[in-house]
């Protein structure tokens, strides 16, 4: 039901609860998903590299472990402080674990572009843990 305040028209709170949920539900269902694909993928790479899975799932050590993974310094991940810098690392450091699973830097690229096809696809394929 609409009213009139002040010359304009508003929804009534009910509708207007409706709408966002009906667009936020599927939303944030899809970003569940995402999440759930990318946590399996990343322990499963973990567990591919004779580290423990459970790495993964802390913020920072997680990068120190992929440092570790890729055969680079964990000191490195005060780059992420520096604001340019940071999206160096960031592409850097998709590339360094495609070559260390095996993979050539354009699937690094993929790594960094499309990560929800590329990391399931490093994770559950027949991809080995090459070394640093």
């Amino acid at each position: 039901m609409y009213s009139s305040m002040y010359g304009t028209d508003y929804y009534d709170a009910a509708e207007s609860l409706a709408a966002v949920s009906a667009i936020m539900g599927p939303v944030m269902f899809i970003s569940f998903a995402v999440m759930i694909i990318m946590l399996v993928s990343q322990w499963k790479l973990f567990t591919k590299a004779g580290r423990p899975g459970w790495a993964c799932l802390i913020p920072i050590y997680n990068l120190v472990v992929m440092l570790q993974i890729v055969g680079k310094s964990p000191w490195l991940i005060l780059l992420m402080l520096i604001p340019i810098a940071n999206f160096v690392f960031a592409i850097m450091l998709q590339i360094w674990v495609a070559q260390a699973y095996g993979k050539s830097t354009a699937y690094g690229i993929g790594l960094l572009f499309l990560p929800v096809i590329f990391y399931p696809m490093l994770a559950f394929g027949s991809s080995e843990y090459q070394g640093a």
